[in-house]
């Protein structure tokens, strides 16, 4: 029996989620909608996330939403005043009177007869007794996030039974885990473990970040002096308008740069790593990727506080494989040893597309790698259907606003002309289907095969770009001869 019926569906209420409910609200006012969320709270992945020094790579002028300044001193926030924002937005705008939490989607099913959604939810709390609950609606917006909530990338380790301390997962990071006063070794040297790693070191006896590679790690103050300078004069809004333009414009150069003149821009970031750590470390073995700048993504140091750990002793770094684990700590296939207490196993996300449900239109399921992508928010064949996900070389939020921008307009194109079905279709012969995104990153490459293909051209292709996004999806042609209408 279902439950109830809506014009529009989000799934998830996280960053993306909240955002979709604020541009409905005040796009498309005449909508009926609401918020389907899996857990017991706002947040998405600044909720879940718990492990020590938590905070974002992006800043918050772009990771911030287009219609609420971000009022907080530190351009790089921790995960805390992250998870306040997004709450505070949806306080500030209603948004959390819509939301139904322990309300998780497990399948999707489209009836063209119809010409709606039929969605199906487990409904109850975490680890407690769950009850099927069914909704339908016209249009169905999947802001759910691009990983598994579940659990992370973790894969086993050679003789790690045998290890007699904990092993931990950072998304499996509970208060009750102690490490004051411990010998600490992190795997991995990605974003979470270049969080960890300080954090970590302020109060264990010593931490050490075991990687089989290195990354390329960026040394940036956690505050914009530009920001709080146009903060002093200028109202909020402006202030932050401009500082968010600012950003997005450096970081536009900074990734044309590094795919124009990868070694030059190889160099500089390397030399940055060499000055702030010295000129007897080993900055070569440690510090200098195999890949070139953002092959995958660039690592950022918020005010040098993992070289400054390193050169006060703290916080040493290891450049080996694993040889196997043993009951004091890790053996590598150099020959050194690792002794540990604990062991985090910082070793990335497990994507997932749209939240693990099931979709299945007009019968037939719907098989993900089979499809292409329409201007990074829809797949082709199936319809009144679009995803928020962010970018991969800039803020997450940038390319999510765009996206909730463009379904307000399509939903207010659809209702002026009495439409009923948007569909993207693949019309163009010349257009031939590619990785979905490029990128060389362990996790992106893990998921590929489950994952949709982008196209070689407009509007089959993602060019990660939010200046060109701008164009096409705010102010670019809705009846493009590619979104294919029905009545």
């Amino acid at each position: 029996m279902v439950a109830e019926h809506f014009d529009v569906i989000v799934v998830g209420a996280g960053l993306s989620g909240i955002g979709a409910g604020y541009h409905l609200s005040k796009h498309c006012p005449r909508k009926t909608f609401v918020i389907l969320e899996g857990r017991a709270s706002i947040g998405g992945t600044w909720d879940l996330f718990r492990y020590p020094g938590i905070r974002c790579d992006s800043d918050m002028y772009t990771l911030g939403y287009s219609f609420k300044p971000w009022l907080g001193r530190k351009a790089i926030a921790d995960g805390g005043s992250i998870l306040e924002y997004v709450r505070e937005a949806a306080r500030e705008n209603g948004i959390d009177k819509r939301i139904r939490f322990n309300t998780r989607v497990t399948r999707a099913a489209w009836s063209s007869a119809e010409q709606r959604w039929r969605v199906e939810t487990e409904q109850g709390p975490e680890g407690g007794p769950k009850q099927t609950v069914v909704f339908t609606c016209d249009f169905l917006f999947m802001c759910s996030g691009y990983y598994r909530y579940e659990a992370g990338y973790r894969p086993e380790f050679p003789g790690e039974a045998r290890f007699k301390g904990p092993i931990v997962h950072p998304q499996k990071w509970t208060d009750d885990i102690e490490y004051a006063g411990k010998r600490v070794v992190v795997i991995g040297s990605g974003a979470t473990a270049v969080t960890l790693v300080p954090e970590l070191a302020k109060s264990a006896s010593h931490v050490t970040m075991l990687q089989r590679s290195p990354t390329y790690m960026v040394a940036r103050p956690s505050e914009d002096p530009m920001a709080l300078k146009l903060a002093r004069v200028l109202p909020a809004r402006i202030a932050y308008g401009l500082t968010r333009w600012k950003n997005v414009l450096r970081g536009m150069y900074i990734y044309r740069l590094c795919k124009r003149d990868p070694e030059r821009v190889k160099n500089l970031i390397v030399g940055g790593v060499k000055m702030a750590l010295g000129p007897d470390y080993d900055v070569g073995r440690h510090f200098t990727p195999r890949y070139k700048p953002w092959d995958q993504r660039v690592c950022l140091v918020p005010d040098g506080d993992l070289f400054r750990a390193i050169r006060n002793g703290s916080v040493s770094v290891a450049t080996d494989e694993i040889a196997t684990f043993d009951e004091s700590g890790i053996a590598l296939k150099g020959g050194a040893h690792l002794d540990a207490d604990l062991i985090v196993a910082a070793t990335g996300l497990e994507l997932q597309p749209l939240g693990g449900a099931d979709f299945v239109v007009d019968g037939k399921p719907v098989e993900l790698p089979k499809l292409m992508s329409y201007k990074g928010m829809m797949y082709s064949d199936v319809p009144n259907l679009a995803f928020a996900v962010g970018y991969t070389n800039a803020s997450w939020t940038l390319k999510c606003d765009l996206t909730c921008e463009y379904v307000c307009r399509l939903l207010n194109l659809m209702d002026r002309k009495g439409y009923r079905v948007c569909t993207p279709r693949r019309n163009d012969p010349t257009v031939t289907p590619e990785p979905w995104v490029d990128f060389t990153s362990g996790y992106v490459q893990r998921a590929a095969p489950k994952m949709p293909k982008q196209g070689s051209k407009r509007p089959w292709r993602l060019y990660q770009n939010y200046a060109l996004d701008i164009l096409m999806l705010h102010f670019g042609k809705l009846e493009d001869g590619t979104m294919e209408f029905k009545a």
